[in-house]
């Protein structure tokens, strides 16, 4: 088998598997974290409605995003948008990333907001 359609199977595999236990509502939503190579970007998602509540990633924000403190920069803007909307608590959704790096980076700096991840 190709190696590379192996390794998008696993990862479709873990997401189904993480996504499967979060779910947002309105008042927790899910955050969802998306990273490639050079960029990193978060969604707040209401699945009952199915609409995106707010988003925030280092292009928007004009970062070099491609490092920890990036992330930790579009964790805050992410937080503070959570926080004009009145939401205190979040699911996190990390995909089939590993909660490690970039994406923990982010996380954290969610929870230094004020937010419960």
């Amino acid at each position: 088998m190709n190696h590379q359609k192996y390794l998008d199977r696993q990862r479709r595999r873990r997401r189904f598997r993480v996504r499967k236990a979060v779910r947002g509502t309105g008042d927790r939503p899910r955050l969802t974290v998306h990273r490639t190579l050079r960029h990193i970007s978060c969604q707040l998602i209401d699945d009952s409605k199915g609409v995106t509540l707010g988003s925030a990633n280092t292009i928007q924000l004009k970062i070099d995003g491609g490092n920890c403190d990036a992330a930790a920069k579009v964790g805050a803007a992410i937080a503070e948008q959570a926080k004009a909307a009145g939401i205190n608590a979040v699911s996190f959704d990390r995909g089939h990333l590993r909660y490690h790096g970039r994406v923990a980076a982010l996380a954290n700096a969610v929870r230094e907001a004020g937010i419960h991840v």
